[in-house]
């Protein structure tokens, strides 16, 4: 087993879904690179793609196939001019043509050469899809990749994750070996991570990294509290975070950019009633943009991306420990948690339920929160520990296959979970504690594979049957 990047896990992502959008985008790009590889992109006739299993149950709502379409035109999510997505899509459907990796006019038309194929699923793994490019000389390419979550896709044969996996000086598969090996060294959690990160990039890297990272949090949150309205999809879910934001403020303030509107958050009147106020202001405000198609950080995954800018804002705004330096450790950690569970469990809802999407990212934050309010690697273990321990069994069924209920609010929740986890744990002796973050992790894994397919995401049980609303 190799290791991660904490990068890798919480980086820079576009809305509703890291394995429904991101993955089917990045397998895209893969696919037109094996193209390029064996041929060229001119000698394509027609190119089709067929999603299956959740890709295909929950694919209208989570964007899935606007993915696909994007993809292979070439785009990129990361540069991607958001606002554009609608009318890019509706240029695509109306001229029933694209141009493939943005080099060569071919044939497009929607439910011939992109197919959402419900009643079949691939056995490698749920979110399967099956790219075909047919050539002018009637030869064929086929490939099948996998969305495994967080944005990594799979073949049978090898994982986009490869690209980022490497030895670092100290590997840390186990919260067990980071207990180890920062007992070893004598060096905290995240400095331990620091050095890890150094296979990588340089510290000065790491620190720009991290820095970047916090500044989109920053951007996301600001345009997710200045936008109101209702969400896409059909479900008529309204913006919230605006409204909420407004109220915490007072209505007669006013500001022109974001770092205005920081300071103001800063400013404003403290208590235990606003300030659980705000975190909630800070998730929704994430995960309505993310439900926008917006770009938003994945930590791990889309439908989690509300917890750490969440967590991490409310330690900044309401807390004594702020400053550069906190945000990166914060970050460090929480993304090393984030690791462990990728490569001991799953991060990914389709296999493992919404467990592995804010339980996982709750786990994250209340370790990388620990970590900045001064406790040991076991406390920020365990605090992740705690975290998942409450998060465990938690379903996956998005009403309508869309990115909004129940998701929008339970990132709130696992906010509040992560902040709490950590408060108990720097509270606490660890060596008291009767269940380790180890056997959380291997528990979590367990419940995912027992857990009734009906509730990892294809809108096929729980709430997405309650309420009784037809996809999107």
């Amino acid at each position: 087993m190799e290791s991660i990047s904490v990068f890798e896990i919480i980086k820079v992502g576009i809305g509703p879904s890291s394995s429904h959008t991101m993955g089917p985008w990045n397998a895209a790009e893969l696919f037109l690179n094996l193209i390029r590889k064996n041929r060229n992109l001119t000698d394509v006739k027609e190119v089709f793609v067929e999603f299956f299993g959740s890709l295909a149950k929950t694919g209208i709502g989570h964007g899935t196939d606007i993915a696909g379409m994007l993809g292979l035109s070439g785009e990129d999510f990361k540069t991607i001019d958001t606002t554009k997505i609608g009318e890019k899509i509706a240029a695509i459907k109306a001229a029933k043509a694209l141009k493939l990796g943005n080099e060569v006019d071919v044939p497009f038309i929607y439910g011939h050469h992109l197919i959402l194929n419900m009643k079949k699923s691939l056995d490698f793994h749920p979110n399967g899809m099956i790219f075909k490019a047919v050539f002018n000389d009637g030869t064929e390419l086929e490939q099948d990749y996998y969305s495994i979550g967080g944005g990594f896709v799979a073949t049978q044969q090898e994982t986009s994750a490869d690209e980022v996996l490497t030895r670092t000086l100290y590997p840390c598969h186990h919260g067990k070996d980071v207990l180890f090996y920062c007992d070893k060294l004598g060096v905290s959690f995240s400095d331990l991570i620091y050095i890890n990160e150094e296979s990588w990039r340089t510290r000065e890297e790491t620190e720009a990294h991290a820095l970047n990272i916090w500044e989109n949090i920053k951007d996301c949150i600001y345009k997710g509290v200045n936008q109101t309205g209702m969400l896409p999809g059909g479900l008529r879910v309204m913006r919230r975070a605006a409204g909420l934001n407004r109220k915490l403020l007072g209505e007669d303030k006013h500001y022109t950019s974001r770092d205005e509107w920081y300071q103001m958050v800063i400013d404003a009147e403290e208590n235990f009633v606003n300030i659980n106020k705000w975190i909630s202001c800070f998730a929704l405000a994430v995960n309505e943009e993310n439900a926008n198609f917006g770009r938003i950080i994945t930590a791990p995954t889309n439908g989690a991306s509300g917890i750490i800018p969440a967590v991490l804002m409310y330690s900044q705004a309401f807390t004594d420990y702020i400053g550069d330096d906190k945000v990166i450790r914060f970050l460090l950690v929480a993304g090393e948690i984030g690791t462990l569970f990728k490569k001991n469990a799953t991060i990914s809802a389709a296999m493992g339920g919404c467990q592995a999407e804010t339980g996982v990212s709750s786990a994250m934050a209340a370790a990388g929160l620990t970590e900045i309010m001064g406790g040991t690697p076991a406390q920020v273990l365990m605090a992740a520990e705690i975290a998942m321990e409450h998060h465990l069994g938690l379903t996956c069924d998005p009403v309508a296959g869309l990115v909004q209920i129940p998701c929008i609010e339970r990132n709130s929740m696992g906010a509040i979970k992560a902040i709490t986890a950590a408060n108990i744990a720097i509270e606490s002796d660890p060596a008291n504690a009767r269940v380790t973050l180890d056997e959380v992790i291997q528990t979590m894994w367990e419940t995912a594979q027992s857990m009734n397919e009906r509730f990892k995401e294809t809108s096929e049980g729980g709430l997405a049957i309650a309420v009784n609303i037809a996809e999107c």
